[in-house]
């Protein structure tokens, strides 16, 4: 198993300072891994619940009698599953000398987890979970990560084609069980097809009248099925940025699939060669190069846009750090131009510079302030901010 250094080491201070932290992450993204590994190196009794194990399941259908004498860690996996936890968990952590803290992991943003924001408020923490990023398999294995995602069944598989059959299972059981468990009930036809046209879209600006028309409903019936596969953190949507300037600027999100391997699968793709020949291979770089340089940068989702005008004027990633504002562009090419769009983002959102993500080896400057930034440069090149 590839060790994931920086995530122990983020949970682990947030776990000192925190009376329940929350991992979460898309199933099989590594949550149940990560816990295990910070209760071994916690090397203190620790109580581990299963929400997945019956006889776990069945130990707290008295919540308050199977966690009220419990102290130091208690973890508690698939959280989802369990919601009315949430209201007890608070009672708990509020007692006198706080006798427990609650490590909890979920397969849903907090959104849909309604109850932990309601009932925990200032007292839990979340972490997001992703797949293998660059910085934890290396730059050398950049196109395996590419191709297969970051899942770690996916990524760690003997072949391209198993690796394929674990990713198509993977999206089969996220439908068909997953889903309806988070209180979803949208048929799971309906939304892979609905997933599968996500997958065509995926770097595109959403419009939810083309997606209504293709379905045959409402626009708020679409715009609701989007809402749920990103809180069900298998979609990313990039929001925009408007700027107080003359020029009309789009104000719908950009889609795309959290997962290059999803992507990949979603669209039949099995093999780099597969990808290479197909006509979404430029937005599925700049998808994973956009993931890849937001992890490296360490800045949150609520910092991160992208710009467009209806001039055609865009920026592919916008990341805004207090006054400090920084560009970037994500050509798969190896000899990327500078264009009119970067210098007209270089001024009207006042950028420290942009950096543009390419598929060459070499880094160098292209101009003042826009400076050419090789993938496979990107962990040396890079500084987070």
């Amino acid at each position: 198993m590839i060790p994931r250094k920086r995530e122990i080491k983020a949970l682990s201070g947030l776990l000192g300072r925190h009376p329940v932290v929350g991992i979460i992450g898309a199933r099989q993204v590594g949550k149940t891994s990560l816990a295990r590994e910070i209760i071994r190196r916690i090397g203190k009794p620790v109580s581990y619940f299963d929400l997945e194990n019956p006889e776990d399941l069945a130990r707290l259908q008295d919540p308050m009698l199977a966690l009220g004498g419990l102290k130091g860690l208690v973890v508690i996996d698939e959280i989802q599953r369990l919601q009315e936890l949430f209201p007890v968990i608070r009672v708990l952590v509020d007692r006198p000398r706080r006798p427990a803290r609650f490590l909890i992991l979920g397969s849903a943003s907090p959104g849909l987890l309604r109850q932990s924001s309601e009932t925990l408020a200032g007292r839990i923490i979340y972490h997001r979970l992703n797949g293998f990023m660059l910085d934890e398999i290396g730059i050398d294995n950049h196109k395996n990560l590419w191709l297969r995602g970051g899942f770690p069944l996916a990524y760690l598989a003997r072949t391209h084609s198993a690796s394929h059959e674990w990713r198509q299972g993977f999206i089969q059981t996220f439908l068909e069980r997953d889903i309806p468990q988070l209180g979803i009930l949208i048929r799971s036809a309906t939304l892979y097809r609905f997933w599968q046209m996500l997958a065509h879209y995926h770097g595109q600006i959403w419009n939810s009248s083309e997606f209504a028309r293709s379905f045959g409903v409402a626009d708020t019936t679409v715009r609701n099925y989007l809402d749920l596969m990103t809180s069900a953190l298998v979609i990313h949507q990039l929001q925009p940025w408007r700027e107080n300037i003359s020029k009309r600027q789009v104000k719908a999100p950009k889609i795309y699939i959290s997962d290059s391997g999803l992507l990949h699968s979603l669209l039949n793709l099995r093999t780099l060669k597969d990808l290479e020949g197909h006509p979404k291979v430029g937005a599925s770089w700049e998808g994973f190069g956009l993931q890849q340089v937001i992890r490296r940068l360490d800045v949150k989702a609520e910092e991160c846009f992208f710009w467009a005008t209806h001039a055609g004027a865009e920026l592919d990633l916008l990341v805004v750090r207090g006054r400090k504002r920084f560009g970037f562009e994500f050509k798969r090419t190896s000899a990327p131009r500078v264009t009119p769009s970067m210098r007209s983002a270089l001024v009207d959102l006042k950028l420290m510079r942009i950096d543009v993500i390419h598929a060459g080896e070499n880094t160098f400057m292209m101009d003042k302030k826009i400076r050419a930034v090789a993938l496979t440069r990107l962990l040396d090149d890079i500084e987070p901010l």
